[in-house]
């Protein structure tokens, strides 16, 4: 057995002559214990949020969207466009006009964002999983709206009474002194109600040509949603489309949609990881306190070392073990008891959430990178701090 090693596992499980070593080192493991499982409980429910958040905005955007650099509006009844259909990878191909309109029900108005999507939007984006309400039927003049319309307009699906007068400024020129004659309009049910978020929330889906109708368009685009198929390779086939299409339009994937909102995922995420680090950073102080107090008493002991031929180098190896078997232990303690926490919320949902959010219970996932980096954050923290005490207090109290 490594010398330096069962010495300092004998040092730590001993009886010492002054029991505040004791305490202190039980003190030092317990505080890293708790340190590493608020970074495994904490970092997994920032995961688990993550997730969520990902997995319903996945439920809106598609996998690939395709923009114009300039201008507003394309048309998408090009042979470059419709060679997309045959990209290998490519599962739905969706048309989607876009832009805003005022919506009036009784007396209650507010500023929607239209959102015109062809038959397969439905099957490609699994918005079906956001509908609170009534179902997503956009055929005829059927609509689905966001929970803010719905709130603002006290309108409900399923009442017939419910039609929702939509409004849209008409292109070109108006030469009329009445500002209605300056508007298109339509009337619609509004069959469901679906909910994301409050940039969501005040959308209004619909049919294309019903959306086309409305803001004066034929058969232009504001964008193209692609769907792709499950385990083909989105970042090629995003490649792919580039050649074809050219440098005139801008293609992105669901991350850089959501540019803005990966950022500050990441972002808070690492910012929470660093402050509890540092508090894992007093935890480990501790153990500066026992090794210096365990120098201290083993003097006599490590000058008989010393006269059985043990140099310095060897006997400052013994209590850096020593230190490192603290925070090892502590950190594999917090480890495991961590991850069973996460495991127990995983499988039981112990804390609950407010009632009428997508999940009932607080989400949870633990991650393996992330395990590894609090391993690695953890031990570093831990020699540095073995490593201080005992480069400075052997070379103070132990020189012969």
């Amino acid at each position: 057995m490594n010398l330096p090693f069962f010495i300092a596992k004998r040092y730590l499980v001993s009886k010492k002559s002054n029991n505040a070593i004791n305490i202190i080192s039980g003190i030092s493991v317990g505080g890293i214990c708790i340190g590493t499982m608020a970074l495994v409980i904490v970092l997994s429910i920032f995961n688990g949020l993550s997730s969520l958040v990902q997995s319903l905005y996945n439920s809106f955007d598609a996998d690939i969207e395709i923009t114009v650099k300039q201008g507003k509006t394309f048309s998408p009844n090009t042979s470059e466009f419709q060679s997309l259909k045959k990209i290998e990878g490519v599962a739905y191909y969706n048309e989607v006009i876009a832009g805003n309109a005022l919506l009036k029900y009784d007396d209650k108005q507010c500023i929607a964002t239209i959102k015109g999507v062809s038959a397969g939007f439905e099957k490609m984006s699994r918005i079906d999983t956001l509908t609170r309400e009534g179902d997503f039927n956009i055929n005829k003049n059927n609509i689905v709206i966001g929970k803010g319309i719905s709130y603002v307009l006290q309108s409900r699906p399923g009442d017939l009474s419910s039609l929702i007068s939509i409004y849209a400024p008409k292109r070109g020129k108006i030469n009329s002194l009445n500002p209605e004659d300056g508007l298109n309009e339509i009337k619609a049910y509004p069959a469901g109600v679906f909910s994301l978020n409050e940039e969501f929330d005040n959308y209004l889906i619909m049919n294309i040509d019903r959306a086309r109708e409305l803001l004066d368009y034929t058969t232009e685009v504001t964008s193209l949603e692609l769907g792709i198929k499950k385990g083909s390779d989105i970042e090629k086939v995003r490649k792919e489309i580039a050649v074809i299409l050219g440098d005139k339009y801008v293609i992105k994937n669901r991350e850089q949609q959501n540019a803005t909102l990966y950022k500050t995922m990441q972002s808070e995420k690492l910012w929470t990881f660093i402050i509890l680090i540092f508090i894992l950073i007093i935890a480990t102080f501790n153990v500066i306190g026992s090794l210096t107090m365990l120098i201290i008493e083993k003097k006599k002991d490590i000058r008989i070392l010393h006269h059985m031929g043990a140099d310095i180098k060897l006997i400052r190896k013994i209590f850096l073990v020593e230190g490192m078997l603290i925070t090892f232990i502590g950190t594999i303690f917090g480890l495991l008891i961590g991850t069973f926490l996460c495991w127990i919320q995983m499988t039981f949902e112990v804390i609950s959430i407010s009632e009428g959010l997508v999940v009932n219970a607080y989400p949870i996932k633990v991650e393996a990178f992330d395990i590894l980096m609090i391993m690695i954050a953890a031990l570093s923290i831990g020699f540095i701090a073995a490593w201080y005490p005992v480069r400075i207090f052997t070379k103070r109290h132990l020189a012969y």
